[in-house]
């Protein structure tokens, strides 16, 4: 039996007979919750009054009454409605059914948002080809439940609104989702045309659509294709609409989730002040949920990156704290591709390759739809002085992120591999692509500065130093070295800093 189960904004725990909503208790006798968890057990299928006297009374010989007055508990808490019920349906002569899609929950994953994947219509006007839809539909399912910050509704559910062509946000509020992908696959000759959109159901908004167009060549290869391209989309784009749903709300109001969010909303702003903000958020949210394992990897990723990035001096005391942390998001959900990544960061931040490769094989082998996961392989792969391997993982991640708020470090991580290898052309081209992202930090301003000294590209030269110096004044070849304290092999921290030294950057 898995410890919580998630219903819309509640969750109940089997073993203890605990309901809450949000992050409130919501007390109930003893009896009603046996109740309670009879009828979830076996959603979707009516239970009998016999069936629950004998599960929830057990010898004890009670009147219906008994049943009743559980049932007319069960919906003053819930807030459900005999006549127009969501939850607990009366079924004449058959006892009651409990009617709303039911999620197992994880420890440490209380609050995530909801999502219903709608059977993907077929507009191809041709029966052989309507297999694709039900294929890819099946396939988008699959993909983002691997992503633990998504409760993905079950397919049987979902299916029961396939060809229905009316408003999508009703459709997500009677399947209790935040969330609904929805979309259509047109098969014409040797093309396939899919179309998706993903609608936040308490706005009826659309928050993202894309149209892809490709060649039915491999049907197997087309749909990992499109499918891993669709998924590594939506989970970006609704943790963007869950930061600007907890924005929104007062303080008094801020669950442990919503906490978590904002938190993140700080991290994806690459500063030294939002960084030290989104510690903050995360710190509370464990307060709040100690088990909530998404805060803790969060916590370690953002330590380790106020070393590299931002103003904490690296030192063995915080850079063995984020292991723990991250080891400790581990623990709570070792199912969640995120923790692994976040440990694998923080071991190559403490200069153990081997081990954080390990982590991060994990990682991308959980979700392979993570784009972090295969930067941070392809990263630590180049630090071993395994540049072949690397590059793959490098292309793979960059594959999945057009639009990751992130991306500009993928292209920063993969200069940096391009300069310790000695391509130092290529070192430039991606720092540049580093640079053109919009909220770009000042190592790739560095990177292209170190590879053109090296280059003795002497025209370039002057504008690339003061642009690094203006976005880092002070940077210097002592502060490279400093905060490139994750590079064991002399030999690439030599190269590095020689391209700085032959750039003209003070020592």
């Amino acid at each position: 039996m898995p410890q919580s189960l998630s219903f819309e904004s509640f969750r109940f725990e089997p073993a203890t007979g605990r309901l809450w909503r949000e992050d409130q208790e919501v007390r109930l006798t003893l009896k009603a919750a046996g109740v309670l968890g009879v009828l979830i057990a076996r959603a979707g299928e009516p239970v009998s009054k016999e069936a629950l006297l004998a599960e929830v009374w057990k010898h004890t010989v009670v009147s219906d009454d008994s049943l009743i007055s559980c049932v007319q508990e069960l919906r003053k808490a819930l807030g459900d409605e005999p006549k127009n019920p969501r939850y607990i349906e009366t079924r004449h002569r058959r006892g009651y059914q409990f009617i709303a899609p039911v999620a197992a929950s994880t420890p440490g994953m209380t609050g995530r948002s909801n999502v219903a994947v709608l059977p993907f219509e077929d507009t191809s006007g041709d029966l052989d080809k309507s297999y694709l839809a039900d294929a890819i539909t099946q396939e988008i399912i699959t993909a983002l439940s691997k992503h633990r910050t998504l409760l993905v509704i079950a397919r049987g559910p979902s299916s029961a609104f396939k060809g229905h062509r009316g408003d999508a946000g009703s459709v997500g509020e009677n399947l209790g989702a935040d969330f609904v992908v929805q979309g259509s696959v047109s098969v014409q000759e040797r093309r396939v045309r899919i179309r998706a959109q993903l609608i936040e159901v308490r706005t009826g908004e659309c928050i993202w659509a894309d149209q892809y167009n490709r060649e039915l060549n491999d049907i197997l290869q087309l749909q990992d294709e499109i499918t891993a391209t669709i998924a590594s989309r939506i989970e970006p784009e609704v943790g963007s609409a869950e930061r600007s749903r907890a924005a929104r709300k007062s303080e008094s109001a801020l669950r442990a989730w919503d906490l978590y969010h904002l938190g993140m909303s700080h991290f994806y702003k690459s500063s030294a002040a939002d960084n030290q903000e989104a510690q903050k958020y995360f710190r509370r949210a464990i307060e709040l949920d100690p088990v909530l394992a998404q805060a803790h990897a969060w916590l370690s990723y953002a330590e380790v990156l106020e070393m590299i990035y931002f103003d904490a001096d690296p030192d063995e005391k915080r850079l063995d704290r984020a292991v723990a942390t991250a080891r400790k998001a581990i623990e709570l959900d070792d199912r969640d591709a995120m923790t692994h990544f976040t440990c694998g960061r923080a071991l190559l931040a403490r200069k153990e390759y081997r081990r954080a490769i390990a982590e991060l094989e994990v990682a991308v082998e959980l979700n392979p739809n993570m784009a972090a996961g295969y930067c941070g392989l392809a990263d630590s792969l180049s630090y071993e002085g395994r540049f072949a391997e690397a590059m793959p993982y490098f292309e793979k991640a960059i594959q999945l992120s057009p639009h990751d708020p992130q991306r500009w470090a993928y292209y920063s991580y993969r200069s940096l591999a391009h300069l310790l290898a000695g391509e130092l052309e290529l070192a430039v081209e991606w720092a540049e692509r580093a640079i053109r992202v919009p909220n770009f930090l000042y190592w790739p301003l560095a990177h292209r500065v170190s590879a053109l000294g090296s280059l003795q590209r002497s025209a370039e030269l002057p504008g690339a130093v003061a642009e690094l110096l203006q976005r880092k004044p002070g940077f210097s070849c002592s502060f490279a070295r400093e905060r490139l304290f994750y590079i064991k092999n002399p030999e690439h921290l030599e190269r590095y800093l020689s391209g700085l030294r032959s750039a003209g950057i003070t020592e």
